[in-house]
């Protein structure tokens, strides 16, 4: 079952991300009264196959990697087809609707993720608080005066709940220069600072760069107290959110784990607890009370890891899912740039078999996970179908915008060499990211 289930989670993906993109234009084309023949999800021989009372025929087919919209076209000489009476063919529409209509897609893809992060916001999502370590002395951040372990608040002046926010904030800044600015709240002072760490052609040309441990920043569960079970050992004993505790029945605290041991190892026993509140430190005696785990008595406590909920009420999530959309599209126009500058190798190119894998461990994770990679992966297939490559949608609308502006079409003998220049690009980008799947593995 475990071999089957990341090529499913990935036919899942791949599929709502393609069927969106297609409904785009096939919603534009229908509005233009253009005469539909196909629409088609995959490639290849039908699996399934109908036809509504307008003629069109929609099909599922066995390769689906992708998909197609199919539309009446008296300048295709492919098409053999019975015109039905009245139908528009896409030829005969002004320049201005066949743009439209290759706008569809994308815009579609931007409204998917859209609409899951507006559902993501409204059940909302526990994200674990980016706590760092003490960072490595020849670390970049104990360059610029990090000695204490920290809890990392924004990236360049913009907060973020977890790491995946602060990764990909990160990723957004590869190939530059100048600085990037961490704003840390040291865990025992409570002190926020502004660290400015100097970066050159940060990671330019190197291939799935680690971008947390070229900072020093260094992910740990650390002892901070999360929720606090109301009546438990821990609420009694006064401890409540945000503690940071370092010593427990006499022992150092380093992390979470650390910690845990300590509660366990003494069931209805006291021991003494020291930890930071607001920058003070403070003692305290607790008794952790007593519970069986198989023939074993240990210690339990009554708290939790420190995370982050993020949620919004109906209202509240609607812009906040424009902006999530809005950020996740600049950075990736961003990166997408680098990557054609030579800024961002093209060794980042991911291709089916790491989307397979990203979106077999996301499903893992949970739901959650699985529909925030859905909704990235959809801004990721509007952007590159942006791009003003002929057979990409921002080709079409490149050459419509040519006969819009000059009154005719862009000639045959330049639509075919576009469309093998085409061919060319995307064909190369499929098999390096294909290749840097397979190096991957090994």
């Amino acid at each position: 079952m475990e071999v089957l289930y990341y090529p499913l989670a990935f036919l899942v993906m791949l599929g709502v991300l393609v069927t969106f993109h297609e409904f785009g234009h096939y919603l534009v084309a229908r509005l233009s009264g253009v005469h539909i023949l196909r629409f088609s999800i995959g490639f290849g021989r039908p699996i399934l196959k109908w036809v509504d009372r307008r003629g069109t025929e929609f099909v599922l087919s066995v390769l689906p990697l992708g998909g197609y919209l199919r539309m009446l076209d008296d300048s295709d000489p492919e098409q053999q087809v019975a015109r039905p009476a009245g139908a528009v063919a896409a030829s005969e529409l002004h320049p201005k609707w066949r743009i439209a209509i290759a706008l569809g897609g994308p815009i579609a893809n931007f409204i998917l993720a859209f609409l899951i992060f507006f559902t993501l916001f409204i059940v909302g999502s526990y994200k674990s608080t980016p706590f760092v370590d003490t960072p490595a002395a020849e670390s970049a951040l104990a360059a610029v005066g990090v000695t204490a372990p920290v809890q990392v608040m924004a990236v360049d002046g913009v907060a973020y709940p977890g790491w995946q926010g602060i990764g990909l904030a990160l990723a957004s800044r590869l190939g530059e220069t100048g600085s990037i600015d961490l704003t840390l709240r040291d865990l025992a002072s409570h002190q926020q600072r502004i660290v400015q760490i100097p970066i050159e052609r940060w990671h330019e040309g190197a291939g799935e760069p680690d971008l947390l441990g070229s900072l020093g920043l260094l992910p740990q569960v650390m002892a901070v107290v999360g929720e606090v079970e109301a009546g438990s050992p821990a609420d009694r004993a006064g401890l409540r959110s945000d503690d940071f505790i370092v010593q427990a029945g006499g022992i150092t605290i380093t992390n979470w784990f650390d910690l845990v041991e300590q509660i366990e190892a003494h069931p209805a026993t006291p021991m003494a607890l020291t930890y930071y509140r607001q920058g003070v430190a403070l003692n305290t005696m607790v008794t952790p009370a007593k519970r069986q785990v198989g023939d074993k008595e240990v210690g339990r406590l009554g708290i939790g890891t420190s995370q982050n909920l993020v949620r919004f009420g109906f209202f509240g999530s609607i812009p906040a899912a424009i902006g999530e959309t809005w950020n996740k599209t600049v950075m990736t126009v961003a990166v997408v740039k680098k990557m054609i500058t030579g800024q961002v190798s093209v060794k980042n190119l991911a291709g089916p078999i790491t989307i397979a894998q990203v979106a077999g461990q996301s499903a893992q994770y949970g739901w959650r996970q699985f529909l925030f990679i859905m909704a990235f992966l959809s801004i990721s297939l509007g952007v590159l179908n942006l791009l003003p490559i002929p057979i990409l949608d921002g080709g079409h609308v490149l050459f419509h915008s040519v006969e819009w502006i000059s009154g005719k079409p862009v000639s045959e003998r330049v639509q075919i060499i576009g469309v093998q220049i085409g061919l060319f690009l995307v064909g190369s980008m499929f098999l390096m990211a294909t290749y840097n799947d397979v190096l991957r593995l090994f």
